[in-house]
């Protein structure tokens, strides 16, 4: 599968996974400790849904379907007020990433660290954070930068493995990274995102995991057939996940999932064993 963020950009994985990474930054906001957020595969930032993504069009089923709501739960109506504030239009032109999502929710005390491989989009996501002094951004492999940049400072924070999965092996080393960031940097909470074609791959790396502090899996998926050939659905494994905010992920889920599904599909919270 190949994953580049802008072809995808706010297709239905995209509206869960940042529905999620909103949910999780405002739990570490809730305290007054500064924390660090880490995106070790960013993209290029922010989306314009007229380029790339329009060639796909995964967009109409995914971000153009909520956009407009106006009574949704706390984490959807947050997520949603950073997408209307990146279209000041009015018009659903862009569409933020997780980098411009994460600097959106950081404070003055806070840092972002962002790592992208990919030559022109490295040379784009410098481009957007030109300036920014809270914002460090990397050209390196993300799970090189795994053993580089953690433990982060300060060492409260998050990180987020979102990777494009143009590899076969991709769930595999998605298992092999949590396991090797949560080692080094114990006390961060991880988000590492899947995408659900086939279940019997993402119940093999769900069950690769060690046992992990507050280890929980999120899911939503938009078909009740699952056919290994398109995106189905997608999933985040959270670890040291906060306290209370599994109740806010479970009210977005179940608010998202009747609205983004196409044939049915089901949504999925619980914690892992371990």
């Amino acid at each position: 599968m190949n994953y580049r963020h802008a072809f995808h950009a706010g297709n239905h994985a995209d509206v869960v996974k940042h529905v999620v990474l909103v949910a999780l930054l405002e739990a570490l906001r809730g305290k007054d400790k500064p924390f660090s957020a880490l995106d070790l595969h960013a993209g290029i930032g922010r989306y314009v849904l007229a380029a790339e993504a329009a060639k796909t069009g995964e967009y109409v089923d995914g971000i153009a379907r909520i956009e407009r709501e106006t009574e949704a739960p706390a984490a959807v109506t947050r997520y949603l007020g950073l997408v209307r504030a990146s279209n000041p239009s009015g018009r659903l032109e862009i569409y933020p990433g997780s980098p411009r999502l994460m600097r959106a929710l950081m404070r003055p005390e806070d840092r972002l660290t962002l790592v992208e491989l990919h030559p022109d989009d490295h040379a784009m996501l410098r481009g957007e954070f030109a300036g920014d002094g809270q914002v460090a951004v990397h050209r390196r492999d993300a799970w090189e930068a795994l053993r580089g940049l953690l433990p982060p400072q300060p060492r409260r924070g998050l990180l987020l493995l979102d990777p494009s999965y143009e590899r076969p092996d991709e769930l595999a080393r998605l298992a092999h990274g949590i396991a090797t960031a949560h080692r080094r940097w114990p006390e961060g909470v991880i988000a590492g995102w899947y995408p659900i074609k086939d279940r019997p791959p993402v119940d093999a790396a769900l069950a690769a995991l060690p046992p992990l502090p507050r280890a929980w899996v999120a899911e939503l998926t938009v078909f009740d057939t699952l056919f290994p050939a398109r995106l189905n659905g997608s999933g985040l494994v959270l670890v040291n996940l906060p306290w209370g905010v599994e109740e806010a992920l479970r009210e977005a889920l179940v608010w998202l999932q009747p609205r983004l599904a196409r044939q049915g599909g089901k949504w999925r919270l619980e914690p892992l064993p371990g």
